[in-house]
């Protein structure tokens, strides 16, 4: 696999114009401003793959998928404590939402479309059993924890928390995650690695690794297009919040389209390793950012609702349950055996589509 390791002057240029226009372009109105504004979204989306992938080479797997997932996390937080912020009490479920759709989108289509596109190719890949079943157990705890036991508990009416579970669910979220991280990176890293890795290193030798100044640059530039791409996505959410209008669609369809713009720059970067075969790196992708996402979020509000004493409710819904639990027991039949087909990505896809369509006709 030949990478193209060389910084080109448009990734490095894309940051500076999608802060620029996040800046002076927030006031216009019009079909043109919105056409330029989505065009500059999607440059900094293939800007931010660029540096995730120089990054990845530097510090090799499992660290870069690493780097991305955090990257995005941080990121994403801190827009969802800002738009607490500003919103006060209409803002109690934002964060349950936005954690589920981002759970949803990444078990069904980020991972079916990544098996599809690979199987189709190749007709079958191979993923390491055990990281599959790593993760997907943290990942399950803590969906559970923050996400289904608040409806049952009765300290508190509603599905939400009291002060002091909401603490215990977020202290044991961080235990699972930093648990998964070290796993991950250090002490069973081998079950991270692609299959045939013997051979990709072989591969990868036709491609020096960057240099430290360039590894450092990519960082940098990676974080600015990350923070461009949400804030460009926040800016344009009043459009997509119209356009979801005009059709009668439910409110919580935006909060989809948000998570999925957000989640583009690891989408690709998963789909590209999976068209080269690299099928582990895309589950690493995957199943790493969700944790990330819901391991470093349910923290992250926990904190904010202690100082800011506003409520925030977690419990999702009996259909949300149920496409929740079927899409995790479906991605764990899919890479249980360490080996998938077409007819996986096929099954994902659907279930993400049945996702879409309970959410546009309850």
């Amino acid at each position: 696999m030949k990478l193209n390791l060389s910084l080109p002057s448009w990734t490095s240029i894309t940051p500076a114009i999608a802060w620029v226009a996040y800046f002076t372009m927030g006031s216009l109105t019009g079909t043109l401003p919105l056409i330029i504004l989505c065009i500059i979204l999607i440059a900094g989306v293939l800007a931010a793959v660029h540096h995730a992938e120089v990054v990845a080479h530097r510090v090799g797997e499992p660290f870069g998928t690493i780097i991305l997932a955090l990257a995005v996390t941080v990121i994403e937080v801190s827009l969802l404590v800002s738009l607490m912020s500003s919103g006060g009490t209409n803002t109690a479920a934002l964060a349950r939402d936005t954690v589920f759709a981002a759970i949803m989108i990444i078990l069904t289509f980020i991972i079916g479309i990544c098996i599809l596109i690979g199987s189709a190719k190749y007709r079958e890949q191979f993923v390491t059993k055990h990281a599959a079943t790593s993760a997907l157990v943290a990942l399950t705890a803590i969906l559970v924890l923050t996400l289904v036991l608040p409806n049952y508990t009765v300290s508190q009416p509603g599905p939400q928390y009291t002060q002091p579970q909401l603490i215990f669910a977020a202290v044991v979220s961080l235990i699972i995650y930093a648990s998964f991280v070290m796993i991950q990176s250090i002490r069973h890293r081998d079950y991270f690695l692609p299959a045939d890795a013997d051979a990709r290193e072989n591969e990868d030798r036709h491609a020096a690794p960057p240099s430290n100044k360039t590894t450092f640059t990519s960082l940098a530039l990676l974080i600015a297009c990350l923070g461009a791409v949400v804030l460009l996505a926040k800016m344009l959410s009043p459009s997509i919040e119209a356009g979801v209008a005009s059709i009668g669609a439910p409110h919580s369809l935006v909060g989809i389209i948000i998570a999925m713009v957000v989640l583009l720059p690891e989408c690709i970067a998963a789909i590209q390793a999976a068209r080269r075969n690299r099928l582990q790196t895309s589950m690493n992708l995957a199943l790493g950012s969700a944790l990330a996402s819901i391991g470093l979020t349910i923290p992250a509000v926990a904190v904010y609702t202690l100082f800011s004493h506003t409520p925030v409710l977690l419990g999702i819904d009996t259909t949300s349950v149920v496409l929740l639990i079927l899409s995790i027991f479906t991605v764990m039949l899919s890479l249980v055996t360490g080996k998938t087909n077409i007819l996986y990505g096929v099954v994902l896809l659907v279930i993400f589509a049945a996702y879409l369509f309970l959410t546009i006709f309850p």
